[in-house]
């Protein structure tokens, strides 16, 4: 239940639509639902970050994933977002909803109920490589269902760092920018001096030995001399979505 959602029912009651006993019910689960013994969703999730608990499926089992979005098909209107879910989770989710879509790259479910309003400012996702991609996908989705307008430059690193210059345009009509890079992660850096927004760099696990699985990267762009720059976890394209979503929304149009 969001803050809209509370309105509703509280309006529902002042115009005897809904009894006060049938509100009483719906509010004692505000704090949080309890699933058997395996989950708790937190009801107050929306009413305090503006966005409902979102399903990390990683290392969760089918029978536990469809019984905790079972429960918040039946709590709510809001869309349901599942990250880090693979296509044999997303067969399963389908068998109770035929709402579920899913987006194979960047590993993510959303089960659509409501339409999506996005912002005019937009978010701008930079990739060094390709093979960023998949991390860089889950960050630009993740934002797209947190209702922004989001633009996507990749394959721009530094090894060819005319790629990048070529789409100023691009770069400079952004509100916020997100930057995934393994290897040596130069690309945030790179970004994080050409502009004057936040830059939200994003460590991937891209790159030969010396690479440690995004430890190289994670390093570079904690240690970046670009001002405005910050970094989230290796290979966490979901936080950075979410963050960047949080930022564009306080800045305003651009």
């Amino acid at each position: 239940m969001n803050k809209n959602d509370l309105k509703e029912l509280l309006n529902k009651v002042k115009n005897e639509e809904v009894t006060i006993d049938t509100a009483v019910e719906k509010l004692k689960e505000l704090p949080f639902t309890e699933i058997g013994n395996y989950a708790k969703i937190d009801n107050h999730r929306a009413l305090r970050n503006g966005y409902p608990e979102v399903i990390f499926c990683q290392g969760k089992s089918l029978d536990h994933i469809n019984g905790i979005i079972t429960k918040m098909l039946a709590m709510g209107e809001n869309n349901i977002l599942a990250t880090r879910a693979s296509k044999e989770v997303y067969e399963s989710v389908c068998k109770i909803t035929d709402n579920a879509i899913y987006y194979d790259l960047a590993r993510i479910i959303i089960i659509r109920r409501k339409e999506i309003i996005k912002t005019e400012n937009s978010i701008l996702v930079v990739t060094g490589g390709t093979a960023d991609i998949p991390v860089a996908e889950e960050a630009a989705i993740t934002a797209e269902v947190l209702g922004n307008k989001v633009e996507r430059l990749y394959d721009v690193g530094v090894a060819g760092i005319h790629r990048l210059l070529s789409k100023l345009d691009v770069i400079y009509s952004a509100n916020v920018i997100i930057a995934a890079a393994g290897m040596e992660g130069a690309i945030a850096s790179v970004v994080g001096g050409l502009v004057d927004v936040p830059v939200i760099a994003v460590p991937t696990s891209v790159g030969y030995g010396a690479s440690f699985n995004g430890v190289a990267a994670l390093l570079a762009m904690l240690n970046s001399c670009a001002s405005g720059t910050s970094v989230v976890n290796i290979d966490n394209g979901f936080g950075a979505g979410y963050l960047a979503s949080m930022i564009n929304k306080m800045n305003g149009e651009k």
